[in-house]
């Protein structure tokens, strides 16, 4: 059998046409599905706020949080 320079063989071209055909019809696996929404459920994010922002919602006490999430709702039309 003769090789190729460096030592590999020629590649078959029906087995690297039927390797091409498997990858371009292949599904990818998909992950694992989204949890569902529950409504009113808060999750636990780390957000960088200016500080003059951040001092403007705190200004009036307790419920700063609260009063982040409602002016962010309303900002996105909820």
């Amino acid at each position: 059998m003769s090789r190729s320079p460096g030592g590999r063989r020629p590649s078959d071209p029906l087995k690297a046409a039927e390797a091409a055909f498997r990858k371009a019809t292949t599904k990818p696996a998909e992950g694992p599905p989204k949890a569902p929404v529950i409504p009113g459920v808060k999750e636990t994010v780390t957000l960088r706020i200016d500080q003059e922002v951040l001092e403007y919602f705190q200004q009036d006490g307790p419920g700063w949080q609260d009063r982040i999430n409602d002016a962010l709702r309303k900002a996105a039309g909820k």
